[in-house]
């Protein structure tokens, strides 16, 4: 299985950068005035905004919203439509803790998904910053819909006695997308398909892996030839 590195290095620089200029001007006038030169995206004292572009203070900031339930539903309303929903108990192993029925994500429906409030923030950073540009890149149009597979489900994983981790909805499945045309990409009908159909079904793929501790998908195995497995857990797997 491959993985890949944590694009870590560019987060310490900041953080030595901020930390110096910190001690130089006064920590309180240099991230906490208003008239503070750091951009609102790359000070670590504002909250995660979906759209906001990416530097190398997100990912860190996106650790931070996904701590705390108020936080997470605070910077999951910068990029998503969603209601929170009373929580799940059905036992010890199966549960939605922190839940929230996600509608829509960077402009993308999907039909309503119940979910952590922590996995679907990462799903409206995937969107916007993995799904739409490669959209774009390759389509020149955005995508208007998302085919999901679900979130939740009481089950071991297939052939296991080990609960899966969607018992506890900290993986969501996907397997299309709809652009803005109406044309449906699938992953089992397009992922050997076209040039462009290939280009951008890896492309998110990729773009998954910086978003997700896990994400399978047909390089995988068969199982997963129908979809993209995301998880909020695991050790950096990309396949």
């Amino acid at each position: 299985m491959s993985r890949r590195p944590r694009k870590r290095w560019g987060v310490r620089l900041l953080v030595t950068a901020v930390l110096a200029a910190g001690l130089y001007l006064g920590a309180d006038r240099f991230l906490t005035h208003p008239d503070t030169p750091l951009p609102e995206n790359w000070n670590p004292t504002e909250p995660l905004n979906v759209a906001a572009r990416q530097n190398p203070m997100t990912l860190w900031k996106l650790r931070n919203a996904a701590r705390g339930r108020n936080t997470c539903l605070a910077a999951l309303e910068t990029g998503a439509i969603f209601q929170t929903i009373p929580d799940t108990e059905d036992s010890a192993q199966c549960h939605i803790r922190n839940s929230v029925r996600l509608r829509k994500v960077a402009g993308a429906s999907l039909r309503a998904t119940d979910t952590r409030c922590d996995l679907a923030l990462k799903m409206a950073m995937w969107v916007e910053h993995g799904v739409q540009p490669a959209a774009e890149k390759h389509f020149g149009m955005p995508v208007r819909a998302i085919r999901t597979q679900g979130s939740y489900n009481c089950r071991p994983i297939f052939g296991t006695q080990r609960m899966s981790t969607h018992a506890q909805a900290k993986a969501i499945d996907v397997a299309g997308f709809t652009l803005a045309s109406g044309r449906q990409i699938e992953l089992l009908k397009h992922w050997d398909g076209t040039p462009e159909e290939k280009a951008f079904l890896r492309a998110v793929r990729d773009a998954a892996c910086d978003w997700f501790s896990t994400t399978l998908g047909p390089d995988f195995n068969r199982a997963h030839a129908d979809h993209f497995h995301l998880q909020s857990e695991g050790w950096g797997t990309c396949r």
